[in-house]
């Protein structure tokens, strides 16, 4: 007889110098935001601020999601298309766009989404393993499936979906 089935668990990674061991913690606060007709949720720890979307400063021969650089408060900021990112299509960007900025490891980043939707907490309950998937976004960049009434949410761990990005993104910017 096989083990009962586990919820997963949301791990956080720690800020703790020289390692990338995670946390357990109970705490379960997400942003919500859209991406063409999905819904994601990214760790509010994350979450430095959201902008309404203004054209970033274009890099010569920046290749991919990378859509230029914005200056905030004095820290350049690379700009990502999430969209993307996650294999869609490209779409006009306007002022019903906005841009998320986060914490990654050690950099700060935008990413450009179509709207946010709310904070949301969600129980142990709430949350679904992630199944075994095929196209962009590879399992381990998933935390979990969040269930909140009828919405599905994709739980993002951002730091690892958006890692190969950051690390190109400086290496393009560097040279």
């Amino acid at each position: 007889m096989s083990p009962p089935a586990t919820l997963p668990s949301i791990t956080r990674r720690a800020p703790a110098p020289g390692t990338t061991q995670a946390v357990m913690t109970d705490l379960r606060e997400f942003l919500t935001f859209q991406v063409g007709n999905e819904e994601y949720g990214v760790d509010i720890l994350r979450v430095q601020e959201i902008r309404s979307y203004e054209k970033p400063t274009t890099i010569a021969n920046a290749t991919g999601e990378l859509l230029g650089v914005m200056n905030l408060r004095g820290v350049i900021v690379p700009i990502l298309d999430l969209r993307l990112k996650l294999g869609q299509i490209a779409v006009h960007y306007d002022h019903l766009k906005v841009v998320i900025v986060l914490h990654i490891g050690q950099r700060t980043v935008g990413v450009v989404v179509d709207g946010v939707s709310d904070v949301l907490t969600l129980e142990r309950e709430q949350l679904r393993p992630v199944p075994a998937l095929r196209g962009n976004v590879k399992p381990e960049h998933l935390l979990a499936i969040g269930s909140v009434g009828k919405r599905m949410l994709i739980l993002l761990d951002i730091e690892q979906f958006l890692s190969n990005a950051v690390t190109g993104e400086a290496q393009a910017t560097s040279h």
